[in-house]
């Protein structure tokens, strides 16, 4: 495989038609252009490989930079045999992980993601959340809708408001550190709990590290972005819901398999707790799901990551890492081999 150098790279897209279209614009394209080489079809468009083995070897042989997104097929040991010049795996989108087998980095290929965009509206997305659970929108929503009272249900017992309170983030990943920033410009505290996060850092950013138990026993709003991994897989379980003070706030935009759902189930179902949900697991959730009813839960059906406009951000932050790639420079947001365990 070869080494970075300043050369005009030869790049293929491998993803779906739709990744395609809403992340590569007219002018992301021509931009793409005019430092790279383009692969092309028969009518003139960029060439779109959906599947590896139903390419021709001849085009795979000559492409040095590959360009993914979601539904790219998976790039493993055959198929990296296919391709003689390729060095580096640019994704337009976020996790590699289920896309690029390990033996990509073995084999001496760079890969890239723009996770760090995809984070921008999941970060956006979960502020404006804490922002309208600390009011309790959703018991609001329902019992103005129920009764056409413009206080439709006892406010009196439950805090109010942002001004003041603790809000503790789960997971100092791109999207949590983005939601730490954010947080800020509230009046709140932050509390932050990673494994792998120094407590300067987090002092840096304004935030406290503490334990999770501890987390969640302060907190009046906990929000997760911890990635879905064997280690986090119902990471809040009974026994942690138990820990949040009556009347806290869960949010989840992260991944359904952090939160043990039927235990999450029992401590809203109550009344106890109020839960702010984008992803759950199952994923969508069955019809006869009492969450669906509760007056103080909101689901959402995973909309925080980058939508319509959002996705055009990924493709630009691809081209950009390609433009790198074409002037020598090392890529932006690498994705070490190292890092696999522990990221989403």
């Amino acid at each position: 495989m070869h080494a970075e150098s300043a050369t005009r790279p030869v790049v293929c897209f491998a993803m779906s038609d739709e990744a395609f279209r809403t992340a590569f614009d007219g002018a992301t394209l021509d931009r793409l252009d005019g430092f790279a080489t383009v692969l092309r079809d028969d009518t003139g468009a960029p060439l779109l490989v959906r599947d590896f083995g139903d390419t021709d070897p001849d085009v795979l042989r000559g492409v040095d930079t590959l360009l993914t997104g979601w539904g790219s097929p998976y790039l493993d040991a055959a198929t990296l045999g296919r391709f003689d010049q390729l060095r580096a795996v640019v994704h337009a989108a976020g996790s590699v992980k289920g896309i690029v087998d390990p033996c990509v980095w073995d084999a001496g290929v760079v890969v890239s993601t723009a996770a760090e965009s995809n984070a921008v509206p999941v970060a956006e997305f979960t502020l404006a959340t804490v922002v309208l659970a600390a009011k309790r929108f959703s018991r609001h929503v329902a019992a103005y809708r129920a009764t056409g009272d413009k206080r439709g249900f006892d406010e009196s017992r439950l805090q109010h408001g942002s001004n003041g309170i603790t809000v503790g983030v789960v997971g100092a990943s791109r999207i949590g550190r983005r939601v730490i920033d954010l947080l800020h410009v509230l009046d709140v505290s932050v509390l932050v709990s990673d494994p792998f996060l120094d407590a300067g850092e987090a002092q840096s950013r304004g935030a406290q590290l503490v334990e999770l138990p501890d987390l969640l026993r302060r907190s009046d709003i906990v929000t997760l972005h911890a990635p879905a991994i064997p280690a986090t897989r119902h990471l809040i379980d009974d026994r942690a819901l138990a820990l949040m003070r009556d009347g806290a706030v869960l949010i989840n935009t992260a991944r359904g398999s952090l939160v043990d759902t039927p235990a999450l189930e029992r401590h809203v179902v109550s009344g106890r707790l109020d839960a702010y949900l984008d992803v759950t697991e199952p994923e969508p959730l069955p019809a006869d799901s009492p969450l669906f009813a509760l007056p103080n839960v909101v689901l959402t059906p995973h909309i925080a990551g980058s939508m319509g406009n959002e996705v055009l951000r990924l493709g630009q932050v691809a081209v950009d890492e390609v433009e790198r790639l074409a002037q020598g420079q090392p890529l932006r947001f690498p994705v070490r081999a190292s890092e696999l365990t522990h990221i989403a």
